[in-house]
């Protein structure tokens, strides 16, 4: 019984989820009424009043910021004035970046061009969910579903399953392949202590629920190569001795949510999920669960409180979840990216993979790019490729302005001056420059763009969208957001003493990263453009 499953059910039924609902709910599951209650008030996805018949969602963060989303609430609420049955609201980001401004209509992403044609598509009732194209990927060794799974098939005809899972491992640490999530933890590393542990069942769960502003790679991903994911699993379950897979998806990415389900279904029509794969004795088989919402559910452990129907609110650890994730049993979890390129190594091998990459780097990289470019979009670049290189495959900074400032890692890395353009695409070089890979979201700026604004942005996301179990983390983060937009608002300076010390007590006393990088977007714009932030001295500290 999955009480979040439920509660999805009922709200998609009903539309909202009332006390009387609940109440009965309760009942026929015989559980207490506070256990959905607690579950209802956490999750931003559960709404307790009716929807109108049209509903807005409008993104206020880092790459729509950029794109002017800052009062585009507001104005369509104003120029739908008339409009009873339309609900008009801000949210959190919308994972659809290279829109932006993110603007989702019943749920369906929209690509409108000012303000006006936007009011036109609400007037019609809405858009339509438009199928698009799938891409070509040089990650993929089998360039569509057909031919999919064959690296599990090599893995399934050695005589030793124990043998096959040595030589997975093997080819994924030669590979050098790192977890693509954020942390950057060696993947071949990470299966290999899971499998070591001896408590069973064991658990592969793919963290799909990125939901970090400028990132939305993953869901281009699942969208394409839904098989080349699933692969991944299963070799992750053949590797480490696990028969059930989970894939814990955001409630936005309806699109993904049905290329997952369709390729499930085909998978297990043919046989490559369920019992006994290809006679070898192999199980496993896969689901989605759909994310409740919030951006802290993508921090690993806060997504297994999800999981076992709790409110999801990070664990301390240790122990890590290869050692005691969901249910208290080892747990492989590696993020959508991850998965795909184990497959596409399981399938092309290691050395392949390492001659991928270019300036001495190894394999392939999914970077999202948005904020100030001509195309933002998804790009699959060799692992090494200059951010310079990377902006102009994106068609170059928008407009022919010069630019001012990029995030190599989306909203939780360091903003980066200009003279740091050439660096590589890669984990050792980003975090040598100042910044780091994070979530594979490479978000420009360009010239004549106020940062104190953008900072304040994505501290205020952060604030937003901290769970408030750590009393430092929730208080830290509303203090600095208060410092912040009052200095935007009048031009008071920032008092960054206050700031380093707040900085300080968060990453020394969060459970989670949030609390870690919530105010790195702030201190890097104080350390190279501290003509920007009152205050500031030009090293991150105080005047």
């Amino acid at each position: 019984m999955h009480l979040i499953h439920e509660l999805e059910a009922l709200q998609a039924e009903r539309g909202h989820l009332e006390k009387d609902d609940l109440r009965e709910l309760a009942e026929r599951l015989s559980v207490p009424l506070y256990r959905l209650q607690e579950l209802v008030s956490f999750y931003p996805h559960f709404r307790t009043t009716a929807p109108a018949p049209i509903t807005v969602s409008v993104c206020r963060d880092m790459s729509c910021h950029l794109a002017g989303a800052d009062g585009l609430a507001d104005h369509l609420r104003a120029a739908l004035s008339d409009q009873a049955e339309v609900e008009i609201a801000e949210a959190s980001c919308l994972g659809c970046c290279e829109r932006a401004p993110g603007i989702r209509i019943n749920g369906v992403p929209v690509r409108a061009a000012d303000l006006a044609a936007v009011v036109e598509v609400i007037r019609g009732g809405g858009p339509k969910r438009e199928l698009k194209p799938h891409r070509a990927w040089k990650t993929d060794p089998y360039g569509d579903a057909e031919g999919a799974y064959e690296g599990v098939r090599m893995a399934l005809a050695q005589d030793d399953p124990g043998e096959a899972a040595v030589r997975l491992i093997g080819e994924l640490e030669k590979s050098g392949l790192r977890g693509m999530g954020g942390a950057g933890f060696p993947t071949g590393l990470k299966w290999k202590l899971v499998r070591a542990e001896a408590a069973t069942p064991k658990y592969v769960v793919c963290n799909a629920d990125e939901s970090e502003p400028g990132t939305f790679k993953d869901r281009v991903i699942l969208e394409d190569l839904p098989y080349l994911v699933i692969e991944g699993m299963m070799l992750a379950g053949l590797a480490i001795g696990a028969s059930r897979g989970i894939i814990y998806l955001r409630h936005e990415y309806e699109e993904a949510r049905a290329c997952l389900e369709e390729e499930i279904a085909r998978a297990r029509d043919i046989g490559w999920l369920g019992p006994d794969i290809l006679g070898s004795g192999f199980d496993f088989d896969v689901e989605v669960f759909i994310s409740p919402g919030g951006y802290i559910l993508g921090e690993e452990t806060a997504l297994l409180e999800a999981l076992e129907d709790r409110r999801g609110e990070p664990r301390n650890k240790p122990p890590f979840p290869g050692q005691k994730g969901l249910y208290g049993l080892p747990t492989l979890m590696n993020n959508v990216e991850t998965f795909a390129h184990a497959a596409a190594i399981a399938a092309e091998g290691a050395d392949w993979w390492m001659g991928r990459g270019v300036n001495g780097c190894a394999g392939l990289k999914f970077v999202a790019v948005s904020g100030h470019v001509e195309k933002p979009g998804v790009y699959e670049i060799p692992m090494g490729t200059t951010v310079a290189e990377l902006i102009e495959i994106a068609g170059g900074v928008s407009g022919g302005r010069a630019l001012k400032a990029f995030a190599p890692g989306g909203a939780s890395s360091h903003f980066l001056p200009p003279d740091r353009i050439e660096t590589p695409v890669d984990f050792a070089a980003l975090a040598e420059a100042g910044s780091m890979m994070g979530s594979g979201a490479l978000v420009v700026v360009a010239e004549g763009t106020p940062l104190l604004p953008l900072a304040t942005n994505i501290v205020r996301f952060f604030r937003n969208e901290s769970c408030g179990k750590c009393v430092p983390c929730r208080d830290g983060t509303e203090k600095a957001t208060g410092l912040l937009e009052r200095a935007v608002s009048t031009g008071e300076p920032v008092d960054m003493q206050v700031i380093e010390k707040l900085n300080l007590l968060l990453t020394e006393t969060s459970i989670c990263g949030l609390g870690y990088v919530a105010l790195n977007p702030l201190l890097s714009v104080a350390r190279h453009w501290p003509e920007e932030v009152p205050g500031a001295t030009g090293n991150g500290g105080a005047t």
